[in-house]
Order: C-alpha cells, then sequence, then structure tokens
C-alpha cells in the first residue's frame, strides 16, 4: 500500500513542476509575406531596386552590343584589302601632291619651247576644291575651300623663298 501512494506522490510532483514552469512555450502561428509587393512595408525601394536592377541590365546589354559592333569594325578596318586600299590610295594621293608642287615650282629656262610653265591650277579631292595661282611678285597662293573651311596659304615668290 505504501508503494500506490509513492508513484502518486511522484507523478503529482513532476506534473506540478511541469504546469507551474515557464519551459513550454508558444505563440499564435501566423503567416507574413516577405515580400514588400505584399506586405506593403518598404514596396517604394522594393520598385526602386527592381528598377534600377533592369537599368543595369539593359545597360549593359546596350554597351556589349556597342563593344562588339565597334570590335567588327576594327576587324574590317584592319582587313588585309583594306590596309591594301589604304597604301595605294595614299601613294596616288602623294604622287598627285608632288605633280602639283613641281607644277607650282616649274621653271622654265629660256629657249626651252617645250617646257610648259603654268601660272595655276585646279583639283577636286573629297569634295575640296585646291586651287593655286603663280603671281611674279607675289608668289604663289594655294586655296583650299572644303565643307569644314577655307584656307589660303601665300608661298613668298622666288627671290624671297631660297634654301
Amino acid at each position: 500500500m505504501c508503494v500506490l501512494p509513492k508513484k502518486l506522490l511522484v507523478i503529482a510532483i513532476i506534473t506540478g513542476i511541469v504546469l507551474s514552469g515557464n519551459w513550454v512555450m508558444a505563440s499564435p502561428m501566423t503567416h507574413q509575406f516577405k515580400s514588400p509587393a505584399f506586405t506593403g512595408q518598404g514596396y517604394s525601394n522594393h520598385v526602386l531596386s527592381i528598377e534600377q536592377l533592369e537599368h543595369n541590365r539593359s545597360k549593359d546589354i546596350a554597351d556589349s552590343r556597342r563593344a562588339e559592333a565597334a570590335r567588327i569594325e576594327r576587324e574590317l578596318e584592319n582587313s588585309t584589302l583594306n590596309k591594301f586600299v589604304k597604301n595605294l590610295e595614299s601613294r596616288i594621293y602623294a604622287t598627285l601632291s608632288k605633280q602639283m608642287v613641281d607644277n607650282m615650282f616649274a621653271g622654265c629656262e629660256d629657249g626651252d619651247e617645250t617646257c610648259s610653265n603654268p601660272q595655276g591650277g585646279t583639283t577636286s579631292v573629297e569634295g575640296s576644291e585646291i586651287t593655286w595661282r603663280r603671281d611674279i611678285s607675289d608668289g604663289i597662293t594655294l586655296t583650299v575651300d572644303g565643307p569644314d573651311g577655307f584656307t589660303e596659304i601665300t608661298i613668298p615668290g622666288s627671290g624671297e623663298f631660297n634654301f
């Protein structure tokens, strides 16, 4: 008989400790969305962040497209055929300018009937007109009239222009 009340006593003590202590705590379960798009809290910052991400991404895409287009253009400009054409064009312009300078400073010796001593000339190069005229007293006047402006160069006469 003594055994049964002892068991009850132990059960009563354990139950008392469990019920009186703060060992078990619980709060009501509530559900909240974390996205400000649903809760409304911090929504403007959320929208601004998304807008900034979209803007940065579209800017990166546009920058990469421009870089690729520039790379392709550089490759085309540096092709062997393009280099050849530029070199040929440069040599042709150098020859034409040499002929123009030779005509500007050509001097005929007395009695040489085959010598033609032109008093001026005109040529057009890519929309610009280049004109020169010789005046015995003033020297040579070279005029370049192009889309970006008008330039006039005066070269002194033969008595003043010696090396």
